[in-house]
């Protein structure tokens, strides 16, 4: 995704039980969905619906999430107690990306960009978004640290996992 504009606003979000909160001072201008099979397991979706937020602009007021590193390369925030998915976080970022549900007024960042089209149902095929490509195209500079770091199990049933 490239440079996205920095957008003083306050809002707050948190989890579906409420055990994590947060407040942001700013937000980009990059709300976004996202097709990938990543993002669809993390929020047991068809996509995920995120936004960034720099590092400098997010204060967790109750609680913390926590994580589960999906790579080498990046996490996904949860709330241990209920589940609800929080964030994306790629290491190497200077923003993370909260999931803009958690958002307490979603309505104000809707969507502009949808990535991960490798993934996108054919049911989604026609959203009035502008499509920027797939992971390898948008990420080419990390898919491959990704995929060989990927710790997420795969789309069918194993004796064990990790193996």
């Amino acid at each position: 995704m490239g440079s996205a504009e920095r957008l003083d606003v306050e809002a707050s979000g948190g989890c579906q039980c409420g055990a994590v909160r947060y407040h942001v001072t700013a937000v980009l201008d990059s709300s976004h969905i996202c097709h990938c099979r990543m993002c669809q397991k993390a929020t047991g979706n068809f996509f995920a619906a995120l936004i960034g937020v720099p590092r400098d602009a997010i204060t967790w007021t109750r609680g913390s999430p926590a994580t589960f590193n999906s790579s080498d390369k990046a996490a996904r925030g949860f709330c241990r107690t209920c589940g609800t998915p929080l964030l994306y976080d790629y290491a190497d970022s200077k923003h993370i990306n909260v999931t803009t549900g958690s958002l307490d007024e979603p309505a104000r960042f809707a969507p502009k960009v949808e990535f991960g089209l490798e993934g996108r149902l054919p049911c989604f095929a026609d959203l009035p978004l502008k499509a920027e490509g797939t992971t390898e195209e948008t990420t080419a500079a990390y898919v491959g640290a990704i995929k060989a770091s990927n710790h997420q199990h795969p789309d069918h049933d194993t004796e064990s996992w990790p193996s």
